[in-house]
């Protein structure tokens, strides 16, 4: 579990989408995600948003961007994502049961 504390655009990405700066609490730390979900969130509605991600992948090349963490959603029939998120808020760094 971690909550988004910074959103960037990413210009120079392919498709369109943000740089996400995570903070998974004092175990885990920030990391860095850049992630497709700029049809559905603003940047404005991501800041203080709690997501789902996978920390424990090794860091992957997102053109200029090292990309540190997998933020996990749902993609609809119009391919977009749509965000997994808790539905109460819990401790950044709790593990998925």
């Amino acid at each position: 579990m971690g909550t988004i504390i910074q959103v960037d655009d990413f210009p120079k990405a392919r498709l369109p989408a943000y740089k996400l700066h995570i903070d998974f609490g004092e175990d885990i730390g920030i990391k860095k995600s850049s992630a497709q979900i700029t049809k559905r969130y603003t940047k404005e509605d991501l800041v203080g948003k709690q997501i789902i991600a996978v920390v424990n992948f090794p860091p992957k090349q997102v053109g200029p961007f090292m990309s540190e963490c997998l933020v996990t959603g749902f993609v609809g029939d119009d391919g977009d994502v749509v965000l997994a998120v808790p539905d109460a808020e819990v401790e950044n760094g709790v593990k998925l049961a």
